[in-house]
C-alpha cells in the first residue's frame, strides 16, 4: 500500500513532505505533487508533514477522491522527481482547504 496525494495539494504544492521521504517517491508538476506508488515504502513520514493534510494512506483516501490513487500513479511516470523543499506556490495559503480544485490541476 502506498500513500496518495489528494485534491487539497492542488494550487498549494507545499513540499515539506519531500524532505522526510527516505526513498524519493515524490514527483512535481506545475501546481501539484504526486507519490509514485511503486517507490513508496509506506513509511508514514510524509503524512504528518503536509500542511494541507493532502496525503493519505491509499485505503484512507477521502470519499470522492479515490480517482487520485490512479492519478498519482499515472503522473509519477512522467513528472520529474523532487527531492528538496521548495517554496509553496505564492497563493498557497489562500487555496489551502478550498474544495473543487480538481479542474485547476495542471498536467
Amino acid at each position: 500500500m502506498a500513500f496518495v496525494i489528494t485534491e487539497n495539494c492542488i494550487k498549494c504544492k507545499f513540499t515539506d513532505c519531500v524532505d522526510v521521504c527516505p526513498v524519493d517517491c515524490f514527483h512535481e508538476g506545475p501546481n501539484f505533487l504526486v507519490i509514485d506508488p511503486d517507490e513508496c515504502i509506506d513509511c508514514t513520514l510524509c503524512e504528518p508533514e503536509c500542511p494541507a493534510n493532502a496525503i493519505h494512506a491509499e485505503d484512507e483516501v477521502p470519499e470522492g477522491q479515490e480517482h487520485f490513487i490512479a492519478l498519482n500513479a499515472e503522473l509519477a511516470k512522467t513528472w520529474p522527481t523532487i527531492t528538496e523543499v521548495k517554496d509553496a506556490l505564492p497563493d498557497a495559503d489562500e487555496w489551502n482547504g478550498k474544495a473543487g480544485k480538481f479542474e485547476l490541476l495542471e498536467k
